[in-house]
């Protein structure tokens, strides 16, 4: 059995003085969708955060325990930030495109990363990226057009696209379809469903039947800690906690 892509061993997180991750140990492998769940304010976007380093962005934000990405410990002094994001995509709740062009969101990564060696083959990525995130053929005529045009749900694509252009090895998606329709939000979850095998990608969301749908492993949160993790079947319909059985039934959360 091949070992885990990402391996999080005994996590906690601390905003200044308040604990917001107790004690957090997790696997994440290549070819799997993981779902993190659990009602509002219970760590699960913290914890996401966590693993591409996101949280150094906030200024009281403490990180314990190991997170290993191949076995590397990413916070490690050495470790750098921006390879770091690049190999652990990230796609946030609120679609987030650059004030650029289409075509100028895609390439942006690549190109600061050296990806492409000429025109044509920072093209072809672009293409390549459209094509997986499935948005091209809505956008190919148009791509001098601004991201900031599209509607959420292609934005959102198009925040897929941008994130797998630089060829990551894990993508982190926190609540990707809040923000978007019913029909946009199916869009997604078939994306997700196409992207599974190729990425490690681990999903953090409020809807349990999104998490049922795309997920082959959920992991229930609650209160800053990992109640409960297993396949996404057995969490489900066979819950051993609980806490879980209460938040899946909906006697809580």
């Amino acid at each position: 059995m091949n070992a885990s892509k990402i391996s999080a061993r005994n996590v906690n997180v601390f905003y200044g003085q308040k604990q917001a991750i107790s004690d957090v140990s997790l696997d994440f492998d290549s070819d799997v969708v993981t779902a993190l769940i659990g009602p509002s304010g219970c760590g699960k976007s913290t914890f996401l955060r966590t693993l591409n380093r996101m949280n150094d962005t906030i200024a009281n934000a403490r990180v314990e325990g190991r997170i290993a990405l191949d076995g590397e410990d990413i916070y490690a002094a050495e470790m750098d930030v921006v390879q770091l994001r690049a190999r652990v995509g990230m796609v946030f709740q609120k679609p987030n495109p650059f004030p650029k062009s289409i075509f100028e969101n895609v390439a942006y990564g690549p190109r600061i990363h050296g990806l492409a060696s000429g025109s044509a083959q920072l093209a072809d990525i672009v293409e390549r990226s459209l094509k997986r995130a499935g948005l091209w053929d809505e956008v190919k005529d148009r791509l001098s057009d601004s991201g900031t045009a599209l509607s959420g749900g292609q934005q959102q694509r198009l925040c897929i696209a941008r994130a797998i252009a630089v060829d990551p090895e894990v993508i982190l998606m926190d609540e990707p379809c809040s923000a978007l329709d019913p029909i946009a939000t199916a869009r997604i979850e078939e994306l997700i469903h196409e992207l599974k095998g190729r990425y490690a990608i681990v999903i953090v969301t409020h809807n349990m039947q999104q998490a049922a749908r795309v997920s082959q492993r959920t992991a229930f949160f609650h209160l800053g800690s990992l109640v409960e993790y297993g396949t996404t079947s057995d969490i489900f319909t066979n819950p051993r906690q609980e806490r879980t059985k209460d938040y899946i039934t909906g006697r809580y959360g």
